[in-house]
């Protein structure tokens, strides 16, 4: 297996990934929300970066490919954790404290809220959610393309 082959693959990957979240969104009606956007971006840099290292051969390119999906898988973790309760998201994208609120904060924050919150899990398979999947796959492919730059000539 050739270095340029894996680099199609990975590039083919994150290309993938970018399509798998359109079609949960415009196909199965599975609108994001703000994490899940912060995740789909590192994979736009990943997909250009790779495709550049795949016509043009610089190890470079490569590493920024890698570095794009890593920050996709960890910006996947923090979102899974967002989902599980771990911890608290962003304070535009989940619920907040509303002891000591009068009722016309309460008013406003539930109007200002967004759509989407990113504490709830809208879809799940094999009791793992869209995040959890994007973590594992993209920390996977992240060392994938280090073994291609490393070990594949």
């Amino acid at each position: 297996m050739t270095r340029k082959y894996v680099f199609l693959l990975l590039t083919g990957f994150s290309v993938s990934m970018i399509l798998g979240a359109w079609a949960f969104e415009f196909i199965g009606g599975l609108p994001p929300c703000k994490l899940c956007y912060y995740q789909r971006y590192p994979h736009w840099v990943a997909a250009g970066a790779g495709a550049l290292a795949l016509v043009s051969g610089v190890t470079l390119l490569a590493y920024v490919a890698a570095l794009g999906v890593v920050t996709s898988g960890a910006l996947a973790l923090f979102h899974s954790g967002v989902e599980r309760g771990w911890w608290e998201g962003p304070s535009t994208c989940t619920s907040g404290d509303i002891t000591g609120m009068s009722a016309d904060d309460l008013f406003n924050q539930i109007m200002n809220a967004p759509l989407v919150r990113c504490d709830e899990i809208p879809w799940q398979m094999l009791g793992l959610s869209m995040a959890n999947y994007n973590a594992l796959l993209s920390l996977g492919a992240a060392l994938l393309w280090v073994y291609a730059i490393k070990r594949l000539a």
